[in-house]
């Protein structure tokens, strides 16, 4: 063959190749401009707010002869209609979906006899409040399918907003999607003397926050493309409710923010801007109220805020973009250019005269870090903490009952996470080695670490000691979670030794 015919062959062949790479990335390029614009979402302006707010209801209790306050609790699956005449397969406490609010005094001894119906073991978690290793709830409390279990423990801790969800070690993120989710409140002296609004489900609003997708009439729960993050779904829910409205008589109205997903970390304000008043985070009232206009709350999170409502006005609790996540990739793919309008609030057009807000809420009862006998590291990575991943058999941590250390929880890990320690109520001294903003000066329990961020926590651990049961901290992600990004914590007496983890439970 000459070169003469052999140059032209090698010219078409390169040119071809030349269209095939061509079109090659442009598809890519496609592909990734459509996940690009795909993975934003807003609901801003799109909600109807055509259904009426559901409060979930107070739980019913008894009062034993010894003082012990038991509540009852069943773990049942069901349905519901989100949407009218499509029927969700659902799970919840005592109905088809979420459960009753629990509530009781500090001081009181509680029993909470939990039954589960479901086809499934599940577990049961106090979410903030101190107790016992035993009645924890964590993933080595399991109930099996039919069975039973009766918690009980005093209450020994301040007024304050918390929950209760379910705690199987790698089927938490399914189990609370599912609907197994409900507020436990805690009140005290103080908090009754408070001039706060406080007539639940009148000025004392219950907020729990969810996102949610649908398939048809079923939950969809997969996780799309390059949503490291977990699950995130394309509109929220309230209490359970779909495009929520709530009719306020007061002028000041009180919402008890709780983020129950499983991923999607929210950014609450209003489109006014208007200021907001902050009283209480995870573990309860803070020194005295913040004002603000946006409050940030990752999954477990609460927050209590208040609210000036206007006569006759029509307002939305909205969660606004965010820009803390560490890099435009990560906030485009974990939810952080996101917006959704979350609740109107439609004001009676006269309302009832609230009193003033008070200067003063009372002193922290969370440890200040002063006298701290141990520091500990938490170096948070999706595949693990402290480069381990979660072991049911294995104690990472032994701290002395009575003890007071401090926690530096770092996340480079390119991604957001969270921390959430159970049993105790925790004081944030530092963010990125300065003073915490208002709204970490409260006691917490769960913490937001976006991408670059280092966390320097005061916590003291009362007990009581039990060197065989642990408790656990984790990422509140719940994928995150049940993928092992969890360690367990025994609180033991001085000088004892933690034993081997105890109790029925389902290995990873």
């Amino acid at each position: 063959m000459s070169r003469l015919t052999s140059r032209p062959r090698l010219k078409r062949v390169l040119i071809i190749l030349g269209s095939v790479v061509t079109v090659v990335a442009l598809a890519l390029g496609g592909g990734l401009l459509w996940l690009w614009q795909d993975a934003e979402i807003s609901t801003v302006g799109k909600e109807s707010f055509d259904n009426a707010l559901a409060i979930p209801p107070l739980a019913k209790s008894r009062v034993d002869k010894d003082g012990t306050r038991v509540f009852d609790l069943r773990m049942q699956s069901g349905e519901k209609e989100f949407k009218a005449g499509r029927a969700t397969p659902t799970w919840g406490f005592n109905g088809d979906h979420l459960g009753p609010t629990l509530r009781a005094k500090r001081g009181e001894k509680v029993r909470v006899r939990i039954r589960n119906g479901l086809d499934e073991a599940s577990t049961v978690h106090w979410h903030g409040m101190h107790l016992p290793a035993k009645m924890d709830g964590g993933p080595h409390q399991m109930i099996r399918p039919g069975g039973s279990w009766s918690p009980h423990w005093t209450v020994d801790q301040p007024a304050a907003t918390l929950w209760y969800h379910p705690h199987p070690h790698g089927a938490t993120e399914k189990h609370v999607q599912r609907g197994l989710a409900g507020l436990f409140l805690l009140d005290d002296k103080r908090s009754a003397r408070l001039a706060l609004p406080k007539k639940y489900g009148v000025d004392d609003l219950p907020v729990i926050v969810q996102d949610v997708r649908f398939d048809g009439a079923k939950f969809d729960h997969g996780h799309k493309m390059m949503r490291n993050v977990g699950f995130l779904g394309d509109r929220t829910m309230v209490n359970g409710t779909l495009a929520p409205y709530q009719e306020v008589g007061d002028e000041l109205i009180r919402l008890r923010l709780l983020n129950a997903s499983t991923a999607r970390t929210y950014d609450f304000g209003f489109p006014d801007d208007r200021a907001f008043s902050l009283v209480g985070t995870d573990g309860g009232a803070l020194e005295r109220p913040a004002r603000m206009q946006r409050i940030q709350l990752s999954p477990g999170e609460r927050a209590e805020i208040v609210v000036r409502m206007r006569p006759g006005e029509r307002t939305v609790l909205r969660s606004f973009p965010q820009d803390n996540y560490g890099g435009a990739w990560q906030q485009r793919f974990s939810g952080g250019d996101d917006a959704f309008d979350v609740l109107q609030l439609r004001a009676a057009e006269r309302l009832r005269p609230s009193p003033a807000l008070p200067s003063e809420l009372g002193e922290l009862e969370v440890p200040d870090g002063a006298g701290a006998s141990r520091a500990r590291f938490f170096d948070l990575k999706q595949s693990g903490i402290n480069g381990r991943a979660m072991r049911m058999d294995r104690i990472d941590e032994v701290v002395t009952r009575g003890a007071t250390e401090t926690w530096t929880v770092r996340n480079d890990n390119g991604m957001p996470h969270n921390f959430h320690v159970h049993d105790v109520q925790f004081r944030v001294l530092e963010v990125n080695g300065e003073a915490p903003p208002p709204e970490l000066r409260g006691p917490k329990d769960t913490v937001f670490l976006p991408n670059g961020t280092t966390m320097k926590l005061a916590l003291r651990f009362e007990g009581p000691a039990d060197p065989k049961t642990p408790y656990m901290y984790h990422c509140h992600l719940l994928s995150h979670e049940d993928g092992g990004m969890m360690g367990q914590f025994v609180v033991v007496e001085k000088g004892q030794k933690a034993g081997k983890p105890s109790g029925r439970h389902s290995g990873h």
